[in-house]
């Protein structure tokens, strides 16, 4: 039996299908967090003086301003020599500036980032492990850094958020370090 696509053709036709594409397309694309978006609802682990204990958003969020900047990985050559040692060194200007709290994320375990916290002196910046890569993923800032051995990982960003709300993002392009600085942070302020 021989079918004829012309009888089929109605039922396929482009255009119904193009829309069709565009629709799904639109429906499915996870779009980056944007400035006055709401966090969604995450767990970090985090280094405690009884050992790792998780905290979700708002226990980091609620009800504070807080700055948040996201690194690709703990003891990583900019991260380790720019990025947190810029807000340690910068966190009395920021709270002066009206930032309750610091926190660094990243996606490794929250005994790296309990190490690195220590060894970069970071008392006044929480250090938040976002080990799965899952919190990256839901505010849509993840990245793919498989070709340098390191999997899936954060995009390098600051946002501050006021009571869970996204008031101001910065997220910087590939292999760049500046507008997610401290010094960058606090002229947006």
């Amino acid at each position: 039996m021989e079918i004829e696509f012309r009888h089929l053709a109605p039922l396929y036709n482009l255009s119904y299908i193009y829309r069709k594409t565009i629709k799904f397309i639109w429906e499915n694309y996870d779009m980056a967090i944007q400035e006055g978006d709401k966090l969604p609802t995450a767990t970090f682990m985090k280094m405690g003086p009884d050992g790792p204990q998780p905290v979700n958003t708002d226990d980091v969020f609620a009800g504070k301003r807080v700055a948040l900047f996201a690194v690709p990985g703990a003891f990583t050559p900019t991260c380790s020599a720019k990025h947190l040692p810029g807000y340690v060194e910068k966190a009395a200007m920021l709270k002066a500036r009206g930032i309750d709290e610091i926190a660094c994320v990243s996606v490794n375990d929250v005994f790296v980032m309990g190490a690195w916290g220590q060894a970069a002196g970071s008392g006044d910046v929480d250090m938040l492990a976002d080990g799965n890569g899952d919190f990256a993923k839901a505010i849509g800032l993840e990245m793919d850094g498989t070709g340098f051995g390191m999997g899936q990982r954060s995009q390098r960003y600051a946002m501050v958020v006021d009571d869970g709300t996204v008031e101001r993002l910065f997220v910087e392009g590939p292999g760049e370090f500046k507008v997610s600085s401290a010094e960058h942070m606090l002229s947006e302020l």
